[in-house]
């Protein structure tokens, strides 16, 4: 079972992803900005992945990602961006950190395939 965090300042989005996560039999843990997600990640430990909104109030879940992994144990941690922003140069941005990209609205089927793809070791992809 994966461990995701998902943060997104929306809470009808994040009860829908958090609802997607689950139904794949992964456990969730849920925040609705980056100091709550911090918080819960001191609280109950590192993930295996992160999705994470780009556009939040206080801090960008680009801002996020990069103090997610300055934390202990998660300097490699796999993250997807679900963001509304589409301009090419937003998702250059989200993808220059190493992170996938999926835009809003999406398709819960196509979020819970990229979290099985970006878990994936990539020996496993033939």
């Amino acid at each position: 079972m994966t461990r995701v965090l998902v943060v997104e300042d929306n809470p009808a989005i994040r009860e829908l992803v958090s609802a997607y996560v689950k139904q794949a039999g992964h456990s969730v843990a849920a925040a609705a900005d980056g100091a709550e997600a911090i918080a819960t990640v001191a609280d109950r430990g590192a993930p295996d992945i992160a999705v994470l909104d780009v556009a939040m109030p206080g801090m960008s879940g680009l801002d996020l990602l990069a103090r997610l992994r300055e934390m202990p144990g998660m300097k490699r941690l796999p993250a997807i961006f679900l963001s509304a922003r589409v301009k090419p140069e937003d998702i250059a941005k989200g993808t220059a950190l190493g992170a996938a990209y999926l835009t809003k609205p999406f398709v819960g089927t196509a979020l819970v395939n990229l979290i099985d793809k970006v878990m994936r070791p990539s020996g496993d992809d033939w």
